[in-house]
């Protein structure tokens, strides 16, 4: 974060209709900023304010965490604005004090993850101010606390040591509850004198603990929080949630600085979250919470468990009428659901925030539906709206209805995240993390998440909550996530010393098994057993029941959309006609892969492949592979029935032969008395194919070259299968893949005997076959060299895992020791083992497929390792070109979403670049 900033403008201020900024700055004022700016340009109730840019993030971290010098004037005009408009003072003795809010504002949502401040301004004689401009002392007090708190916390730093588990300021207030009213009664029983002695407590906590007293300067507070926000840019927990969601570094976060407007007022005063439409389902109503009495930090922090916004129409009937004209406003205006914070003080609303509202992938698929119909936004839009990455949410599994019949509810809360999860019981985010890197399904269950347990979310089947709404941060973080997710299942007595959970008569311990049903908001003991979905169940299943749901006919129309605007074909990796068949049914043109060695796994034909490496000579390994043969070519002719006239990619023999042979004596000794072989022979075999590094040994074609015997084989099973497709009338399309090439002479030696094989079988058969061969380039030099290569080759497939391995020099199955940290310390930005290294290998892959294009023009290109499925990767492929990208069969539904909008992203940037000036007339 070393850029210079671009200009010296770095404060954008904002109210009474006027706005310095507009939505579409978001680089620059950051989401909510920009939101602000719009949302008073339109004429909404927004408190005024000012943003402070993200240039001077940038300008903060790369200068020793100091501003320039022009921000402190910038900002003095800024509050001077809000004093005009607010006719208050920031930080008056007399009259009315101006409080303000200190949020941050990045260019994405990221709820949760960095700091906010409120209530800024006040110290000991500006609280007496309030008080007496208020007349209201209970107010003015707990305002005072709440600052002390929230400031104490963000910007001096007094939070939870190792050996604390509740927050030290909280662990005051629940120690004054049970010390004055021997309970722990609501906040808003709290009379003034009991704040003020919590403001006192309070004091002396920050004093304690940081050796400093509380500072009483508003202006030392706003430099102070503003500050913090800054720095939270840089916390942990904002860092694991950049990383997750690929946010980068470079572009900061803004700070907002706002006029304070109070919900905590009394009994006609209240704060709210809601969505302009349900964001877990989808449904088209008005959904979220409020508290009366009460600010906006106590909706979302999930301390307390809200109120549904539907009920403030009974409480304040007129505020609730014009929310409703406003989210009619938002919706309009900006095209999309959107996620509000609103105000009501003493009767009059105010809109804090607006942003697109975070949404389950059921909810963003009904979303876009809906609007089409509605006429807000157009199929391409539709497509946009629906994000690749959460796709496969719609085709996780359901509790199967018959065992849910027979389990017991034990709890109902609310339902935050859609899904069912069944998991191992966790109180906490480490002890989560770790049970899920022992490859348990873990269920995440806190009285109510923060911030700092979004490890252990990322970590977790589901996330249960007892305390918090729909707006907390546990249901929005989840419904981000797609984590299942139950809130506010109030039943539940969670108590973290003893780790464990007392619920109708029954306690859990950590590491028992509990089942949620985030569409329901149902918890129930033990473990629960999964049924498909409606999309899996009709488009696989073929169930006329689950093809007449809503979800279903949506996701169909989805697909519809896509194959309308996609020009990157996607295939499937599939061994087995099953396979095949399921990709078909979720829209793939073709097979981009088929690992022939996986088809020697199967019953009794590991003993023929255990036969063929054992052979010493040529003959008793062509015997062995005649075993092999008929195995294979009904293996194929499956394969191109199912994929009815697409085409099929077959991979020749890849692994290492030591893959195929026992290591253990026992099973040694099994083989050698099946075989009736001496025990010695195949141990001694063993050792001698033992290699120090098999990824990079004999393997791929060097398996063909020296024993051309194999391609033969495979060779003939494939045409034969043909050749039998070709007499039942049902068209076939084999495309044969000669792995692991490097020289041309290698791919040129295989395809000889290829081609042999092709002319022995037509003459046998009597018929002609049509199919081609090419190579999967999976290491550098076949990528460097793609130009001699494509002489031969009629089609290059990128094997990304091991092009990546060998680019890398990364082992995948090793790199776990390490990579943590690499993406810790950004040495890399996502796992490349997940998500193409587009500036390393993706180089490869450009200059391969040009080189390609140069010898062979219009050759076919693809992918075919894991990063398939990748929506990045995919929308990286359509940039440079390829024809298609192969993945497994139920991520065809991300690659093909993905795809479309790569196709559209690409249309959308052609019609906003600058067009090239019109060039000057030659003069005669």
């Amino acid at each position: 974060m070393s850029k210079a900033p671009k200009s010296t403008k770095y404060v954008y201020v904002f109210g009474d209709k006027k706005a310095d900024g507009n939505g579409s700055m978001k680089p620059l004022l950051g989401g909510k900023g920009a939101n602000l700016a719009e949302m008073t340009r339109i004429g909404l109730p927004v408190p005024p304010g000012f943003t402070i840019t993200t240039e001077v993030c940038t300008y903060y971290y790369a200068h020793k965490r100091t501003y320039p010098k022009e921000l402190q004037a910038q900002m003095e005009a800024g509050v001077a604005n809000m004093e005009k408009i607010m006719g208050t003072k920031f930080g008056a003795t007399n009259g009315m004090p101006l409080l303000v809010a200190v949020r941050s504002g990045a260019r994405d949502s990221m709820p949760g993850m960095m700091d906010t401040i409120l209530n800024l301004g006040l110290n000991d004689q500006s609280v007496i101010a309030l008080e007496k401009a208020t007349g209201n002392a209970r107010f003015a007090w707990d305002c005072y606390r709440r600052f002390i708190q929230m400031y104490g916390d963000v910007v001096l730093g007094v939070q939870k040591r190792e050996n604390e588990d509740h927050e030290p300021f909280e662990t005051i207030i629940h120690e004054f509850k049970h010390e004055k009213y021997h309970s722990n009664v609501e906040d808003s029983k709290l009379t003034a004198e009991d704040q003020a002695e919590l403001v006192k407590r309070f004091k002396a906590l920050v004093k304690e603990r940081t050796g400093h007293v509380f500072p009483n300067s508003p202006w030392d507070q706003l430099r102070g929080a503003a500050g913090a926000v800054f720095g939270s840019w840089m916390n942990d927990r904002a860092t694991v949630y950049r990383r997750k969601y690929n946010i980068p570094t470079e572009w900061g976060t803004a700070v907002n600085v706002q006029a304070m407007v109070f919900g905590n007022t009394g009994e006609s005063s209240g704060s709210g979250v809601a969505f302009t439409r349900n964001p877990a389902n989808g449904t088209n109503e008005f959904y979220g919470e409020f508290l009366i009495n009460a600010q906006g930090e106590d909706v979302v922090a999930g301390v307390r468990t809200p109120e549904p916004v539907a009920k403030l129409k009974a409480q304040m009937p007129k505020s609730y009428a014009e929310l409703l004209k406003v989210r009619k406003i938002l919706e309009s205006h900006f095209k999309d659901v959107q996620d509000i914070e609103f105000t009501v003080q003493e009767g009059k609303l105010f809109m804090l925030q607006t942003r697109n509202g975070k949404r389950t992938a059921a909810a963003a698929l009904k979303f876009s539906m809906d609007m089409v119909a509605e006429k807000l936004i157009d199929s391409k839009t539709a497509v946009m709206r629906n994000p690749a990455d959460q796709l496969d949410q719609l085709l996780a599994p359901i509790f199967d209805l018959s065992e849910v019949k027979k389990a017991k509810v034990i709890a109902n809360g609310l339902p935050a995240g859609p899904g069912a999860a069944t998991g191992q019981v966790y109180f906490n985010a480490e002890r989560s993390v770790a049970a899920a890197e022992r490859g348990e399904k873990v269920l995440l269950v806190r009285i109510e998440t923060s911030p700092e347990d979004l490890r252990g979310m990322i970590a977790a089947e589901g996330i249960l909550t007892a305390r918090g709404g729909v707006s907390s941060h546990a249901a929005l973080v989840a419904r981000q996530m797609g984590k299942v997710c139950v809130c506010g299942a109030a039943a539940l007595e969670i108590d973290y010393d003893k780790k464990t959970i007392s619920v109708s008569g029954q306690t859990f311990k950590e590491g028992d098994f509990l089942s949620i049903d985030g569409t329901a908001g149902t918890v129930y003991a033990g473990k629960i057993k999964t049924a498909p979905s409606e999309i899996i169940a009709g488009l696989i299943g073929n169930d006329k029941e689950a093809q007449k749901s809503e979800k279903f006919k949506s996701f169909n129309q989805l697909m519809k959309w896509c194959g309308q605007y996609t020009r990157l074909q996607v295939r499937t990796n599939a061994d087995t006609p099953e396979q095949a068949a399921n990709a078909m049914a979720f829209g793939a043109t073709g097979i981009g892969l088929t690992r022939t060695e996986h088809m020697f796994f199967e019953g009794n034909r590991i003993d023929a492949m255990r036969e063929m490496i054992l052979a010493d000579n040529l003959a008793a390994r062509e015997t062995a592979l005649a075993k092999l043969l008929p195995y294979q070519r009904d293996d194929f002719h499956g394969i191109f029935k199912a994929l009815k006239g697409f085409p099929a990619t077959i991979r020749f023999l890849d692994p290492p032969l030591h893959e195929f042979l026992p290591n253990d004596s026992t099973t040694q000794h099994q083989l050698a008395a099946k075989l009736g072989i001496d025990p010695e022979k195949i141990s001694h075999r063993v050792h001698e194919l033992h290699e120090f590094n098999p990824m990079l040994g004999f393997r791929g074609c060097r398996l063909g070259i020296k024993y051309p015997e194999i391609t033969r084989m495979q060779a003939r099973a494939v045409f034969e299968a043909a050749a039998l497709c070709i007499k039942e009338k049902i068209p076939c399309k084999p495309e044969i893949m000669i792995p692991l090439v490097g020289f041309k002479k290698e791919l040129d030696l295989q395809v000889a005997i290829v081609h042999e094989v092709a002319k022995q079988v037509e003459a046998e058969k009597k018929v002609k076959l049509t199919y081609s061969v090419g190579t999967m380039i999976e290491v550098p030099r076949g990528a460097l060299t793609a130009d001699e290569i494509a002489q031969t080759a009629e089609f290059f497939s990128f094997g990304t895992n091991d092009l990546t391995q060998t680019c890398l020099g990364m082992s995948r199955d090793d790199s776990g020791s390490f990579l943590g940290a690499y993406q810790e310390y950004e040495i890399v930005k996502k796992n490349p083992f997940a998500t193409i290294d587009q500036t390393g290998v993706g180089q490869l892959i450009k200059i391969a497929a040009a080189k390609g294009n140069a010898t062979r023009p219009g050759i076919k290109l693809g992918i075919c390792g894991e990063h398939g499925g990748d929506p990045d990767s995919v929308k990286f492929c359509h940039r440079v070109g390829l024809t298609y990208v192969s993945c497994s069969p139920f991520r065809v539904p991300v690659a093909r979403l993905a795809a479309a909008q790569a196709a559209l992203e690409e249309e959308a940037a052609k019609k906003t670049a600058p067009k090239a000036a019109p060039k000057a007339a030659k003069k005669k």
